[in-house]
């Protein structure tokens, strides 16, 4: 594929700081980016399913089709999972080489900028329709881009009533341009208690925990009703002691780890939704930058003051 555009995610992120994740498992030298869109340049000789020339995106998670979970339909949790743009090179460059399986062939009517996203997108979607959404009342934990997605994918399913937490200003501004009800700066004041007196004391339906940070996530699960759906995907760096007994079991709450995306559902859900004109991400974008501006565009996400950046290794577009 020749890139057009690729997306700083927010694992770019911690690799570029080189954290202690990082220094487990990356391997130098190696090219990251696994969130982008392109064009087909060439396909190998046994490639059927795509052609040159045609629009895609891909699924960078590759399974090895033979392993338990791969046999269950389950491949997003492969146990000899690769991601590309980590364990092999990824889209930070003009080409980036994919297995033929892994391509989504693009509806040119996806805006191009939405089609560089579908990575990211498709986590907030899974999390998002893991269980019961229409007519629900929802907290998201944090708004970072996964989490601001994640609010217009609750509005666009039907959501009744939509909470979000967010402690930093400029994300918190977003939010509310995503379709977020009710934005709490929980650093300053009681998130918890505003949630649950805006329910009725009942708490939310669904917490949908973007943040992997331990206090958001006790105070999620602490505004969590009886009975309701948490789907967490944020990744603590950290222990996160929780009271199981009142938040968890005697709650009767259901708790869901999630990864990725479903393989192809989600795929399939995201290009329908995206195609019926329900999601709005235009607040995510608000910068565009050579390949070789990667400094300036990192440090600025860094500094949580962008929400999603393109880079164009091939040429800024016109």
């Amino acid at each position: 594929m020749r890139v057009k555009a690729a997306s700083i995610c927010g694992t770019d992120l911690h690799i570029y700081g080189w954290d202690r994740w990082s220094q487990g498992r990356i391997r130098p030298p190696v090219t990251l980016g696994h969130e982008f869109c392109g064009v087909v340049e060439r396909a190998g000789e046994k490639v059927a399913a795509v052609m040159a020339g045609d629009f895609v995106s891909a699924e960078m998670h590759i399974n090895c089709g033979h392993c338990h979970q791969c046999r269950l339909g389950e491949a997003h949790i492969c146990q000899n999972l690769r991601i590309i743009g980590i364990d092999e090179d990824g889209a930070f460059a003009e080409f980036v080489k994919i297995p033929a399986a892994n391509i989504w062939r693009l509806d040119p009517a996806i805006p191009e900028h939405y089609a560089a996203i579908l990575d990211p997108l498709g986590n907030a979607v899974h999390t998002v329709l893991a269980g019961a959404i229409a007519g629900q009342t929802v907290l998201v934990t944090g708004c970072g881009p996964i989490g601001l997605m994640a609010i217009a994918v609750a509005k666009a399913c039907g959501s009744s009533t939509v909470f979000a937490t967010e402690t930093n200003e400029h994300r918190r501004a977003m939010a509310k341009k995503m379709g977020t009800d009710v934005i709490l700066n929980p650093a300053a004041e009681n998130a918890v208690a505003r949630i649950l007196a805006e329910t009725g004391g009942t708490g939310v339906d669904v917490l949908l925990e973007m943040s992997g940070n331990p206090t958001a996530i006790q105070q999620g699960f602490k505004a969590l009703r009886a009975g309701g759906r948490a789907s967490l995907l944020g990744i603590p760096t950290e222990s996160v002691p929780l009271d199981l007994v009142n938040d968890v079991i005697f709650k009767g709450a259901t708790v869901q780890g999630i990864y990725g995306r479903r393989m192809f559902q989600t795929w399939v859900q995201m290009t329908a939704l995206l195609k019926a004109g329900r999601l709005n991400l235009d607040p995510l974008f608000g910068e565009r930058a050579a390949l070789e501006k990667f400094e300036e565009a990192f440090a600025r996400l860094q500094g949580g003051l962008a929400g999603k950046i393109l880079l164009y290794p091939n040429g800024l577009p016109r």
